[in-house]
C-alpha cells in the first residue's frame, strides 16, 4: 500500500449552490453551478442515491469495497475490532455559493431507531473562508411550533431564531447532533462528519430540491423533526463548540471527539505524523510525503489524500499546512 492522491468528487445537481471555491483551491477544471460538495475518501452515497458520492480509487475500485475486503490493511486490527471494517469518516469540502437551508441531522440513537442506520450524522467545520453561519436557536420554540412552520412552508422563519456567528479563517465549529444550522453565503468550509448523508429540512424554496418530498428522509414531517433540537442555546454554550485552530493534535471542541478527530500541522522542514487511517488535506505550501518502501508524493494546495494504517508513520517534508482527519481514538 501507499498513500493515494485522491481527484476531485465533486456529485453534481446538488439542492444548492456553489463549486468554484473548490476548483480554485484544488487548481482543477471549473465545474457546474451547483457542484458545492467534494466527497472526500468518501464510503458513503448520498441519501437515496444510487452510489453517488463513493469514492473510486485508481485501480478503479471503490475505496469502500477495498476497505470491506482488507479491513485491518486499511484501518488496523484495533480499529476493526472496535468498530467494524468501518472509516466512521465523511469528509467533505463544502462551498456555499448560496446561504444554506436551515436544516439538522439525526443523532445515531435515532438514526438506528428510525432509519436502521450505524451512525447519525455529527459533524464539524474547519473555518476556510470568512463569512456568516446561523447555528443553534437564541429562542426555543414547541415542537409543534416547528412543525406548524415546515409544513406551511414558513421553515425561513426560523432563521431569525438562530444564532447568528461571524466565522474567519482557522476556526472550527462542532455542530452537535440536532442542531439547526447553516452555512452563509461565500463560507468555504472542510467538513468533518459521521458516515451518513441525512438531512431533516425546515426551508427549501430557491433550493434545487422539492422539500415536501424528500426533506424528512422519507418519515414524514411529524417524524423527521423529533430529530431536532428545539431548546434554546445560550451564547456561552455556542461559545464552547468554537475553537481557534492553532497547529495541535486536535483542533476541534472536545465534545466532537467521541465522532473523529482532526489534527492541523504545519511544518517548515520536515514532520512525521502517526500511522493510523487519515485523510489529508492541504490547505496551504506545498511537500513531499513519503512511506516506508513507496514513491515520495509531491503535494501542494487542494491536494487530498487517503492513507491506509498499513502505511505506518508517513513523513511530509516542505513547508505546508495540513488537516488530518482520523476516526475516533
Amino acid at each position: 500500500m501507499a498513500p493515494i492522491l485522491l481527484p476531485p468528487n465533486q456529485p453534481e445537481d446538488a439542492m444548492y449552490a456553489g463549486g468554484a471555491q473548490i476548483t480554485s483551491f484544488r487548481s482543477c477544471a471549473p465545474c457546474s453551478s451547483h457542484q458545492p460538495e467534494d466527497w472526500v475518501a468518501s464510503t458513503t452515497c448520498g441519501h437515496g442515491s444510487n452510489g453517488v458520492g463513493y469514492t473510486r480509487l485508481p485501480d478503479g475500485r471503490l475505496l469502500r469495497d477495498a476497505v470491506t475486503s482488507s479491513p485491518d490493511t486499511w484501518l488496523g486490527a484495533d480499529h476493526v475490532a472496535k468498530f467494524g471494517p468501518d472509516t466512521k469518516l465523511l469528509v467533505k469540502l463544502l462551498d456555499a455559493g448560496q446561504r444554506l437551508p436551515v436544516h439538522a441531522h439525526p443523532h445515531r440513537d435515532w438514526a438506528a431507531k428510525h432509519l436502521g442506520a450505524k451512525h447519525g450524522k455529527a459533524e464539524a467545520w474547519y473555518v476556510m473562508t470568512p463569512g456568516s453561519v446561523w447555528f443553534g436557536l437564541r429562542e426555543g420554540m414547541e415542537r409543534d411550533e416547528l412543525l406548524s412552520l415546515v409544513t406551511a412552508g414558513r421553515g425561513t422563519e426560523v432563521l431569525a431564531r438562530m444564532h447568528k456567528i461571524d466565522v474567519e479563517p482557522h476556526q472550527t465549529i462542532y455542530v452537535p447532533p440536532g442542531v439547526l444550522h447553516c452555512l452563509g453565503e461565500g463560507v468555504m468550509v472542510v467538513e468533518v462528519q459521521e458516515p451518513e448523508d441525512m438531512s431533516v429540512l425546515c426551508e427549501w424554496a430557491d433550493f434545487n430540491i422539492d422539500g415536501e418530498k424528500h426533506g424528512h428522509l422519507g418519515l414524514g414531517f411529524e417524524t423527521a423533526l423529533t430529530a431536532v433540537e428545539t431548546k434554546a442555546r445560550s451564547a456561552d454554550d455556542m461559545a464552547k463548540l468554537i475553537k481557534d485552530a492553532k497547529p495541535s493534535d486536535s483542533v476541534y471542541p472536545d465534545a466532537s471527539r467521541e465522532y473523529f478527530e482532526l489534527e492541523r500541522r504545519k511544518i517548515d522542514g520536515r514532520g512525521r505524523l502517526r500511522r493510523g487511517f487519515a485523510i489529508v488535506i492541504v490547505i496551504e505550501g506545498n511537500a513531499s510525503m513519503t512511506v516506508e518502501g513507496a514513491d515520495k508524493l509531491t503535494l501542494k494546495r487542494g491536494s487530498t489524500v487517503v492513507v491506509p494504517h498499513a502505511d505506518g508513520d508517513f513523513t511530509l517534508e516542505g513547508n505546508i499546512d495540513v488537516l488530518v482527519a482520523r476516526p475516533p481514538q
